[in-house]
């Protein structure tokens, strides 16, 4: 089969309308993501990722008083980011997102190597691994400062200081985010402090000072936003990197084999619980990134379903 430059389910497809129509008939809405919710828990918990006690203890926690030395009362939050997604009325911004956020991103990194008999923790470490192994090999500046942003609940950014900290223990990484819920569970996930500042702001208007970090990462955040709010934060990533800088990218892949023949329930599930995926799939992001200013723009398939595309500040 030829693979197109993007799924035949997503832009303005005969098949991406069908979809469409039957997401946007609510009562079919509702039931599809109880159904892609479902799904998720089921893969979660049938390979030992322990869903429900995960939640149970963060509920049982009493960290929801946190929340309040997190928030930046000043954040106004954009019209896209107001929306249901992932299955949850008030998207990212509720506890009940946040207390799962840990739970679905380990039964996410399981479904990219789906017919590999991998433990949930060997699936995370190969999706985290392979999305540093580009990092080594495209990045041959020295990286002292990093910015991750949409960093949820710390997984991806714990991981990169990690990664890079064992090269040079003086890294300082900063995790910004929208959502005040899920950073505060990132807080908690941090029990040894490793992260210099986990930030609420909003990621194309940080505060941040001009010219202040080496590598800006976006981990799979880019498929949640229309395309104006990521040329916003290209724009963003731009003004905080130093010359020699790098901006990298990890998300779906639209050229994947995998996401473009994804069954028909699965994809007609995804794009119940993803707004803005007819305009992640059809968004020339590495065009995109050079009218920033970006140069040596490189796109590599990391993964089954991901890619990852980095971009140098000159």
């Amino acid at each position: 089969m030829t693979l197109q430059s993007k799924p035949a389910w997503a832009g303005d497809d005969f098949l991406s309308r069908c979809v469409n129509l039957l997401i946007q008939t609510k009562p079919i809405y509702a039931v599809m993501k109880q159904q892609a919710r479902q799904v998720l828990i089921k893969t979660a918990e049938q390979n030992g990722i322990p869903w429900r006690k995960q939640v149970e203890e963060l509920m049982n926690s009493g960290i929801q008083q946190q929340a309040a030395t997190l928030t930046n009362q000043t954040v106004s939050y954009p019209n896209y980011y107001q929306v249901p997604f992932h299955a949850y009325d008030q998207g990212n911004l509720c506890w009940e997102a946040a207390f799962e956020a840990e739970p679905a991103t380990y039964a996410m990194a399981l479904r990219v190597w789906k017919d590999e008999p991998l433990t949930w923790e060997a699936a995370q470490d190969r999706l985290r691994g392979s999305f540093h192994q580009v990092l080594t090999q495209q990045i041959q500046a020295p990286v002292k400062d990093i910015l991750d942003i949409g960093c949820s609940v710390g997984i991806s950014t714990l991981a990169l200081h990690r990664f890079y900290a064992d090269q040079n223990a003086s890294v300082c990484t900063v995790g910004l985010d929208l959502s005040p819920y899920m950073l505060t569970v990132a807080q908690h996930r941090d029990r040894n402090r490793e992260i210099s500042q986990w930030i609420h702001g909003n990621a194309e208007a940080t505060g941040l000072r001009d010219r202040s970090f080496d590598l800006v990462t976006i981990q799979f955040v880019l498929h949640e936003l229309p395309r104006q709010a990521a040329i916003a934060i290209f724009q963003e990533a731009f003004r905080l990197l130093r010359s020699g800088g790098s901006c990298a990218i990890v998300d779906n892949n639209p050229k994947s084999p995998v996401i473009q023949n994804l069954p028909p329930v699965l994809f007609t599930l995804m794009k119940s619980t993803e707004p803005w995926s007819d305009d992640y799939y059809t968004f020339n992001v590495e065009e995109a990134m050079q009218s920033v200013g970006f140069e040596q723009i490189s796109t590599v398939a990391s993964d089954p379903r991901h890619r990852t595309i980095i971009g140098r500040k000159p």
